[in-house]
């Protein structure tokens, strides 16, 4: 039996050696996701992103607990226990030895021994965005295996996390009280990925002032939203044609309080997105980014791998030298490559 088939089948342990020959960009591994990409398209993604120290991990955890004990209808399947839940947490690398503590496993030691929720972590190695570089093809892993759901916990740096709005179908942004400007992530923009927003440690002092600062936000970004201007003044959009408010949930994530209002707008905006078709839309979005991503890395791979000898150097000698600008030596290297 191929190792796409064991995964099929739900062998944990072919999924497991599937996610770490992707992780190493094996290529038996991307032999087998090509075998397996005809079962994906079927898992809800949820992203899971904020600023460090906001409690993303454990709110994770707690949401997956939550979903286990009291599975939601539309996501329990035929799993008398609730939904298998499929989590990867990034977390970020040594920027000199590329490795990481990967303390996501810590945090989670809750879901230890539940075999409907299968845990990976992955090291960023250097990726921008929040993601590491083969987090979305973990994800499709994942989806092909039966997973319903897939948590995905990015990094935390705060506001470069826009990345996992192309991979989740809902984007949870979490903030917290006590970390600074509350109107930060307003002004870094990460507002604008998110479907949902959370003030996690609900229970700590200056919480209810993170609540009316993202509530302000919303207010002035979807003044609108359930209402348009007619030839008699304004009229109420239908329900059907609304566009989606993001709404915020207070949780005390170490407590599991708010966890079963989080899982229900969740639920929420699944069946938003179904009924209003904007999901085929996000597909089209995250295709078209996966395949640019995808082709700018074998192009860069086949340029340094089909570079004549010594042209490389020679063109950062020449940059050093001012004898042509970096622009310049790149577009001999691509011509001498591909020439017209």
């Amino acid at each position: 039996m191929s190792l796409a088939d064991r995964v099929r089948a739900g062998d944990r342990l072919a999924l497991a050696r599937l996610v770490t020959l992707i992780e190493n960009e094996n290529p038996e591994g991307d032999v087998a996701l090509n075998d397996l990409y005809s079962n994906t398209g079927r898992a809800h993604l949820v992203g899971v992103t904020g600023g460090t120290g906001t409690g993303k991990s454990t709110l994770v955890n707690q949401l997956a607990l939550y979903l286990r004990r009291t599975p939601l209808a539309a996501l329990a399947s035929d799993n008398p226990d609730g939904p298998a839940i499929g989590i990867i947490a990034v977390d970020p690398s040594s920027p000199f030895t590329g490795g990481a503590i990967l303390g996501d496993r810590i945090r989670m030691r809750d879901l230890a021994g539940d075999a409907g929720v299968f845990i990976r972590s992955m090291a960023s190695r250097g990726a921008l965005g929040g993601l590491a570089k083969r987090t979305n093809a973990v994800v499709e892993a994942l989806d092909a295996a039966g997973y319903p759901l897939i948590l995905i916990e990015t990094v935390g740096a705060g506001q470069s996390e826009v990345e996992i709005a192309r991979t989740a179908h809902t984007t949870l942004v979490i903030d917290s009280p006590g970390l600074g400007d509350d109107v930060q992530a307003i002004k870094a923009g990460i507002l604008e990925i998110a479907d949902i927003l959370v003030v996690n440690k609900a229970d700590l002092p200056g919480a209810q002032k993170t609540v009316r600062a993202l509530r302000t936000a919303l207010e002035m970004g979807y003044p609108a939203s359930s209402r348009r201007r007619g030839e008699q003044g304004l009229i109420d959009i239908p329900e059907g044609d609304k566009p989606w408010v993001p709404p915020l949930v207070e949780t005390i994530a170490t407590e599991g309080k708010g966890i079963d209002e989080l899982a229900k707008a969740i639920l929420t905006h699944r069946e938003y997105l179904s009924r209003s078709g904007e999901i085929e839309a996000r597909l089209r979005e995250r295709v078209e980014a996966e395949i640019e991503t995808l082709l700018r890395d074998r192009l860069r791979d086949r340029l340094f791998e089909g570079r004549s000898e010594g042209a490389y150097e020679a063109a950062v000698e020449a940059v050093l030298a001012r004898a042509c600008s970096p622009r310049q030596a790149v577009d001999d290297l691509v011509s001498s490559l591909f020439p017209a």
